[in-house]
């Protein structure tokens, strides 16, 4: 590819075969600690800390590299107590109407309720919104392949934190609408996951799950 075009040599760490297995290994190991906590500390968390996070996940790959997400970053505990009470509003009317038996039997083991108090305990949440389209000079441009590449982003994000040390968990209240009007977000954004971030309590606690195992989730043509 010529470099006249807009292009640039890509550049990459150079490891051995024996160096890629022990970073895979080290990887898997360090992902398969990770899991979704509810029991979250107030020990505060640098600033400078979430943003390097966010500038991870802004580092996804993305339909045509239109990069089509925000991510609203809130410490404010006035705006972080307005947003566990519409949160709360609508997983009420959820856990109390609108989840089938099928879905509250499926939760049970998880020892979900309507109750997020998560919400004002961590120190910070991201709130992350898809871009379905642009303005551009007062015209609609769209955006491609969203929700894969945001949900790409969010993984990224997630793994971020995990690797940082601290811990998270997806929420997702439905609707969602109440996070658009609370923060303010123009209309070419839509609500896709909230993420509390912070530390966990020294006696956090989480429900005993199992991973299905690599024949479970893996197809192979050798």
């Amino acid at each position: 590819m010529s470099e006249d075009k807009g292009f640039i040599p890509y550049t990459a760490r150079r490891l051995t075969e024996e160096e890629s297995r022990q970073k895979a290994t080290d990887q898997y190991q360090l992902a398969n600690m990770r899991r979704s906590v509810r029991d979250f500390s107030d020990k505060p968390v640098p600033f400078e800390l979430i943003k390097d996070l966010v500038m991870t996940a802004g580092t996804a790959p993305s339909g045509a590299h239109k990069q089509p997400w925000t991510f609203s970053i809130v410490g404010n505990s006035e705006v972080k107590s307005e947003i566990r009470k519409a949160a709360e509003k609508e997983e009420y009317e959820s856990y109390n109407g609108r989840m089938s038996e099928k879905w509250l039997q499926d939760l049970a083991p998880i020892g979900t309720d309507w109750h997020k108090p998560f919400l004002e305990t961590a120190p910070w949440l991201i709130i992350v919104f898809k871009r379905p389209f642009e303005y551009v000079d007062g015209e609609k441009w769209q955006n491609y392949y969203v929700n894969e590449s945001v949900g790409i982003a969010c993984g990224m994000l997630i793994n971020a934190i995990h690797n940082a040390g601290l811990t998270t968990l997806t929420h997702t209240p439905s609707p969602m609408n109440f996070l658009s009007k609370i923060l303010k977000r123009p209309d070419n954004e839509r609500p896709y996951l909230l993420l509390p971030v912070g530390y966990p309590t020294d006696n956090a606690m989480v429900p005993d799950l199992k991973r299905k195992s690599f024949d479970e989730i893996a197809d192979l043509h050798l």
